[in-house]
């Protein structure tokens, strides 16, 4: 719901915008205009007029504190804070699927913003993850699974638990680990990660090989949301490590 107001505030604040400011078009010219808080010296007031009802929906549903962070999470690779944070709530939310995943997995492309220290809202983690990608298990056997880690290991890695890769610097897979053992081939093994990676989305393409998956109803975004106020309800702040989940030799 918070979503789709999101979106209409932006569609109708382009539309109030434009009406407020017709001209004719008599040329055009391309340059960059660095976006700051120096365009709000002069706000559109036709277009904030436009605005103000859908801003204040929205603006009350961002504002709910789901709980507090010990530290601050930002992404990045071979490994972060915020992408090992959320691979391992997923891979603890596996239960929601009716299982209990040997691995975690997300992207750092669908991590959009960092987690900040101290109070978290609602509009926090919708800007961490903004888009509507479901929480789901794939089944994957150990052959492919060295296959997705090399993958990985290609873009110098994603957010991951459960498993600890070994790399090179040119994105070589050197070894993977789960449990302190190498992958077995013939082995099966499941990943809790979400929709988007599950149809071999961003280069990860071994998911498409699975031999089962089970898609849940959960958005990601909910998931975190109900982790985090989780912590809450138990007195604790989340936080995160660096562990050495993904190493560059």
């Amino acid at each position: 719901m918070l979503k789709r107001l999101a979106t209409t505030f932006l569609c109708t604040y382009a539309t109030a915008s434009m009406m407020s400011q017709t001209h004719i078009l008599n040329g055009l010219t391309a340059h960059r205009i660095e976006i700051t808080n120096a365009l709000d010296k002069q706000p559109d007031t036709i277009a904030m007029h436009t605005l103000a009802p859908y801003k204040f929906a929205v603006d009350s549903m961002r504002a709910p504190i789901l709980g507090e962070s010990a530290i601050a999470m930002q992404s990045g690779r071979p490994e972060s804070l915020l992408s090992n944070f959320v691979a391992d709530v997923l891979r603890e939310s596996s239960f929601l699927a009716g299982c209990k995943a040997n691995i975690g997995l997300c992207n750092m492309g669908g991590l959009r913003s960092s987690m900040p220290k101290g109070i978290i809202t609602y509009g926090d983690v919708l800007e961490i993850a903004p888009f509507e990608n479901r929480l789901c298990v794939v089944t994957l056997r150990g052959d492919k699974l060295i296959e997705l880690m090399e993958q990985i290991a290609a873009v110098g890695g994603e957010g991951i638990s459960g498993i600890q890769l070994v790399i090179s610097k040119s994105g070589i897979l050197i070894s993977a680990n789960i449990d302190g053992h190498p992958i077995n081939k013939g082995r099966l093994y499941s990943i809790a990660t979400l929709d988007y990676l599950a149809e071999g989305n961003d280069r990860m393409y071994a998911l498409r090989d699975h031999e089962g998956i089970v898609k849940t109803e959960y958005a990601v975004s909910d998931v975190l949301i109900d982790y985090i106020r989780n912590e809450s309800a138990q007195g604790r702040k989340i936080e995160s490590k660096i562990e050495g989940r993904i190493l560059v030799k």
